[in-house]
C-alpha cells in the first residue's frame, strides 16, 4: 500500500495542465481526488475518464476568488469521504505585461487567483486540519519565485508570496500539519490562455512549445511529498527543463 492509496486529495485548477496531470496520476496510485475549477465541462470529462478507470472522484465548479467556492470545494471532501489529506492549491494565472502597459486588471487577477485563492484555501483547510489532527498543504509557486525577469514583475509578486505565505504556514503549522511548495518551471500547459499581450503571448508559446517538461513531472513532484510517511515534511521542490536557463 503506498503512501498516497486511499488519501483523499482536493485540487484546484484541477480542470487542465498541472492540476489535471495531477489528478490522473494521484487517482492512479489510488487517492480520492476531489477537483474544482471553473470550466464544469473539462472538469466533467476529466472526472468521467477517472472513473471510467475504476477511481473516486468528486468534483465542483470553484473560481478560487471565491471563498465560499474552496470552501465549497473542502466541504465537498468532507462530506463525500469523511476527511481531507491534502488540499493543493494550484490554480494559477499568467497574464503578464510591462508595467508601463498598466493592465490593471491582469494584475488584479493574479492576485485575486495566485495570491488570495492560495489564502482562501488555508483559510478553507485549515480548520478542518486541525480538527483532524492531520492534513497536507501543497501550494504551487514558480521558479519566478526565485528569479525575476521583464515583463513578470507581478507575477512573479504573486509567487513570492505563495513562497512566503506558505512558509509562514509551515513554521505555525506545529508537528501534525505539512506544508509543501512545488515551484515548476517552464511547463506544457495552457498557461498562455490569460495573457492579453499578443506579442508576449506568442513569444512565451514559442519557448513553451521548444522547451517546457510536460505536467506530469509537477504531478510526480507533488506525489513524491505527499507519499512520505507521517512526519516527513518535503518543504520545497524546484522543477525545470533542463534547457531552461
Amino acid at each position: 500500500m503506498s503512501g498516497i492509496e486511499g488519501k483523499v486529495i482536493a485540487i484546484t485548477g484541477a480542470s487542465s495542465g498541472i492540476g489535471e496531470a495531477a489528478a490522473l496520476l494521484l487517482a492512479e496510485r489510488g487517492a480520492k481526488v476531489v477537483l474544482g475549477a471553473r470550466g464544469t465541462g473539462r472538469l466533467e470529462a476529466l472526472a468521467a475518464r477517472i472513473a471510467s478507470t475504476g477511481g473516486e472522484v468528486a468534483y465542483a465548479a470553484t473560481d478560487v476568488r471565491r471563498r465560499e467556492d474552496v470552501l465549497g470545494l473542502v466541504n465537498l471532501a468532507c462530506e463525500r469521504y469523511g476527511k481531507l489529506d491534502v488540499l493543493i492549491n494550484n490554480a494559477g494565472v499568467m497574464p503578464i505585461s510591462p508595467l508601463d502597459e498598466l493592465r490593471v486588471g491582469d494584475w488584479e487577477d493574479m492576485i485575486d487567483i495566485n495570491v488570495k485563492g492560495v489564502l482562501f484555501g488555508i483559510a478553507a483547510a485549515l480548520p478542518v486540519f486541525r480538527k483532524q489532527g492531520f492534513g497536507h498543504f501543497v501550494n504551487t509557486a514558480s521558479t519566478a519565485a526565485f528569479r525575476i525577469v521583464p515583463n513578470m514583475a507581478v507575477y512573479a509578486g504573486t509567487k513570492f508570496a505563495v513562497r512566503a505565505i506558505s512558509e509562514g504556514l509551515r513554521q505555525e503549522a506545529g508537528d501534525k500539519l505539512r506544508v509543501t511548495i512545488i515551484s515548476p518551471g517552464m511547463t506544457r500547459t495552457n498557461f498562455a490562455e490569460s495573457m492579453t499581450n499578443p506579442e508576449i503571448k506568442a513569444k512565451l508559446e514559442e519557448s513553451r512549445d521548444e522547451i517546457a517538461m510536460p505536467a506530469d513531472a509537477i504531478a510526480r513532484a507533488m506525489a513524491f511529498a505527499i507519499e512520505q510517511p507521517e512526519g516527513v515534511d518535503v518543504s520545497e521542490i524546484i522543477v525545470r527543463p533542463t534547457a531552461q536557463g
